[in-house]
């Protein structure tokens, strides 16, 4: 018995070992050597070194004068520790009603007619950094009120800040509100 249990406790402790240990540390070990940046979290930093955010964790706005993202069933919005969507499927009431409630919000800010998706629905994380074009633009004027610029000019600084799809055919295009936020605070200070 002692011959067929000792291979089993020598190859659970090999394998603990190597992917346990040594694998993780390897992986670590290349991302921190080739992505830095990525690997230690995408973090934002203001001018003073202080962390602003994540470039890859939305994160809420709620001011007028900034692009807000779009809602978050992650928690209490943006916790990293609930992550993750709604789950609620298209004939759930309680969908049907948040997503009406979210639009006419919209409108009555925004003034808008019609509302892209991506501001009334989650993403399936709840902490997705970007938004559409089109989100964002239609947040344009409300933000060019805000700051006391005319709206061209936020629009300017959306399109600057609108990437798109990656390697040009995978995804759409996406606006990320940090990065854009803070070219707004960039390019008009408040005062």
């Amino acid at each position: 018995m002692v011959n067929q249990i000792r291979p089993a406790i020598v190859m659970v402790a090999l394998f603990t070992l190597l992917l346990g240990l040594a694998y993780p540390l390897a992986v670590t070990g290349v991302a921190q050597g080739v992505f830095p940046g990525q690997a230690n979290g995408s973090l934002v930093r203001g001018p003073d070194g202080s962390i602003q955010g994540s470039a890859l964790v939305g994160q809420a706005f709620t001011e007028a004068g900034y692009l807000r993202p779009r809602p978050s069933a992650a928690g209490d919005g943006y916790d990293g520790s609930a992550s993750s969507g709604s789950n609620l499927g298209p004939l759930n009431e309680d969908l049907s009603t948040r997503v009406a409630e979210s639009a006419a919000g919209i409108r009555a800010e925004d003034g808008a007619g019609a509302i892209p998706a991506d501001a009334v629905t989650t993403s399936a994380s709840g902490l997705d950094p970007d938004i559409s074009p089109a989100y964002a633009r239609l947040q344009a004027q409300r933000i060019a009120t805000a700051r006391g610029v005319p709206v061209q000019e936020v629009q300017s600084v959306i399109d600057e800040n609108t990437h798109g799809p990656l390697l040009g055919f995978i995804g759409q295009p996406t606006v990320n509100v940090l990065m854009t936020n803070r070219a707004l605070d960039a390019r008009f200070p408040a005062t």
